[in-house]
């Protein structure tokens, strides 16, 4: 009863492995990564084109302040009426400030593209990890499944504490738990009693 008790179905073992490589080709994180580069390339692109404007407008804006400044001169060679002078003095401050302003507002534009582009290279970076990771999954997996059509013996990785695994015998469609625990056993030990298992199978 106790050796029928370590038994499983087959079928089942087959299906959950199936199961497994299903999750392992999941590929939705890697396309919420692209989703989150392209979103990335789009707000670079917008905050690009808002930068080019504020530029035009402070080109625009130097363009007004110079003639301020020319008609001020002009004012006070030709000692024009107090009042016209204060008039121009106020509007040169005026477009002074919005410069200022302007000036301000580009500054964060820089600071907003600059962590787009951190955002964009640490994407780009995690893309390729996850890319390396599914590969080396892969070749994990093709790995194992030599192992496990060469020796009959397929590991469970669940298990931290033991060197534990399930014997396959597909014509009696059977599989029979094993288990050998390294604290009470020497390694040498360990791997004997493995070669047993697999000669046995």
């Amino acid at each position: 009863m106790g050796e029928l008790s370590r038994k499983i179905d087959v079928e089942k073992l087959v299906s959950y492995s199936d199961d497994l490589v299903e999750v392992l080709k999941d590929k939705r994180d890697i396309n919420t990564l692209t989703q989150c580069l392209d979103h990335s390339k789009s707000l670079h692109s917008c905050c690009d084109a808002d930068l080019n404007q504020l530029q035009s407008s402070i080109q625009d804006y130097q363009r007004k302040i110079n003639v301020c400044n020319q008609k001020t001169e002009q004012a006070k060679s030709e000692v024009a009426a107090e009042a016209e002078v204060d008039h121009l003095q106020k509007e040169l401050e005026e477009e002074r400030e919005k410069e200022r302003a302007l000036q301000e507002e580009l500054r964060i534009i820089m600071n907003e593209i600059n962590d787009l582009e951190l955002k964009r290279v640490s994407i780009e970076e995690r893309k390729r990890a996850l890319k390396k990771s599914e590969k080396d999954e892969l070749r994990a997996e093709m790995t194992l499944s030599m192992y496990a059509s060469v020796t009959n013996i397929i590991p469970d990785l669940n298990e931290q504490s033991k060197i534990s695994g399930y014997m396959v015998d597909r014509d009696k469609k059977v599989v029979e738990k094993i288990e050998y625990d390294p604290a009470k056993m020497t390694a040498f030990d360990t791997c004997q009693c493995i070669w047993k298992a697999i000669n046995s199978s």
